[in-house]
């Protein structure tokens, strides 16, 4: 096998890896709740708004992640009224959540992923339609 292959194969399982890890919910929703409930914390909807006719989380802001990505039209100021609480975030399956949580402590907020719009209407928490 030549070494080309070798480190490619090398870079792809990095890869894939990273993206499993982020993946994973880093806070309970029980513990999310609290949070929640407390005033801390914040929930938001990371994913593009043609898939919020689905129903969204009743507490959640919808700020997709393409918007956090490009100009921030709509998070800039969010993330300006929300300063210093933690950022709940959630999408389909759990990724982009991921990553955009990512992102945001790169910047140094205090941002988590708490999975799927999936887990939390498992956990039975109100999911409804979105505000027109």
């Amino acid at each position: 096998m030549s070494m080309f292959w070798i480190i490619l194969a090398g870079v792809g399982g990095y890869l894939l890896f990273r993206q499993l890890l982020l993946a994973r919910p880093g806070l309970d929703l029980a513990a999310a709740r609290a949070a929640l409930q407390s005033g801390a914390a914040v929930l938001v909807d990371v994913r593009e708004a043609s898939e919020w006719r689905g129903g969204v989380a009743r507490q959640a802001a919808l700020l997709p992640l393409s918007d956090l990505r490009g100009a921030r039209a709509q998070w800039r100021s969010f993330l300006d009224k929300n300063a210093g609480k933690k950022l709940l975030l959630y999408c389909q399956s759990g990724m982009r959540s991921g990553l955009a949580a990512a992102q945001l402590r790169g910047e140094g907020l205090d941002a988590v992923n708490v999975g799927s719009l999936r887990d939390w209407d498992r956990a039975g928490w109100p999911v409804i339609a979105p505000k027109a």
